[in-house]
């Protein structure tokens, strides 16, 4: 029998015991008010989330992966994280991979008994060829799922660095990683629904880890994705204003340099500022990784 209540994701809300009698404008004012604490259960693990980000640079840096893996809402939060990558940073598929409790079907319809198995998570990381130079970090809301547990004990054993995010203290998933994201965001407005304030948490953390990697890998100049993919038309125009915000060049010319570039935006940005062509500007950016700064300091 698991032992649920002692969970604070499981405990009664004191504010919302009467929620199915409160009018809906009540019942808002409460959500909303629980929903504001969310930041600062963050806030409080933000040195256990910066851990995570330093140990994701460095196994982007050594050819490694990050690998998100969980069941349920939790599961469901990782594979939200990882599909926005490509586009928004112009990562390859495989660099962030996000493995859910019974495969891409239950991100629509739910596979609850797969949360269950000790053999599932091992037997997904290995699909993918796991290896010592990836990052795991297991996403568990509750912070015991038995296929988080197992699947980061798995890649422990492998050398890999762990993570797990959690929203109770003393997690079993915590105690399993080398790095315990907890973040207690407490007593669920609907008693037990994790899919709110924990899901707004871990969206959060989530959120801060890809992105902030990013950054560390290059990614980003300034506050500006310069790698961002030209997809559709409304990628293309933000390429161009990054572009223009970069440089101060008008859209017109904004434009054909990023023609010139082939795409890249970081690339048109170093070709304007340096005046270099898209060559010398490659061979600038790809001896500093990519970095537009740095090219330019």
């Amino acid at each position: 029998m698991i032992n649920l209540e002692s969970m604070s994701t499981e405990q009664q809300n004191e504010k919302t015991m009467n929620l199915d009698s409160m009018s809906i404008y009540d019942a808002l004012v409460a959500m909303n008010e629980e929903d504001a604490k969310v930041a600062e259960a963050v806030r409080s693990e933000l040195p256990q989330i910066e851990k995570a980000i330093e140990a994701t640079i460095e196994a982007f840096q050594r050819g490694g992966r990050l690998i998100y893996i969980g069941a349920g809402t939790s599961g469901r939060l990782g594979l939200l994280d990882a599909v926005e990558c490509p586009p928004t940073f112009g990562t390859p598929p495989e660099q962030v991979v996000a493995l859910l409790a019974g495969g891409l079907t239950a991100f629509m319809k739910a596979v609850e008994d797969a949360e269950d198995s000790t053999t599932l998570g091992i037997e997904d990381l290995q699909s993918i060829q796991l290896t010592s130079k990836d990052v795991v970090i297991g996403i568990a809301a509750s912070g015991r799922t038995p296929y988080v547990v197992s699947a980061l004990k798995y890649a422990s054993s492998l050398g890999c660095t762990t993570a797990a995010i959690a929203c109770n203290k003393h997690s079993i998933v915590g105690k399993a990683a080398d790095i315990a994201i907890e973040v207690v965001t407490g007593a669920e407005a609907l008693t037990g629904s994790t899919r709110l304030k924990a899901g707004t948490a871990q969206k959060m953390v989530l959120n801060m880890i890809s992105t902030l990697s990013m950054v560390g890998t290059g990614k980003v100049y300034k506050n500006l994705m310069v790698d961002v993919q030209l997809t559709n038309e409304k990628l293309q125009t933000r390429a161009e204003n990054i572009i223009m915000n970069a440089t101060g060049v008008d859209r017109e010319k904004a434009s054909q340099v990023l023609l010139e570039a082939n795409g890249s935006v970081k690339l048109a940005i170093v070709m304007i500022l340096l005046g270099y062509d898209a060559d010398r500007a490659a061979e600038k950016l790809n001896a500093v990784g990519g970095r537009v700064r740095k090219v330019l300091e």
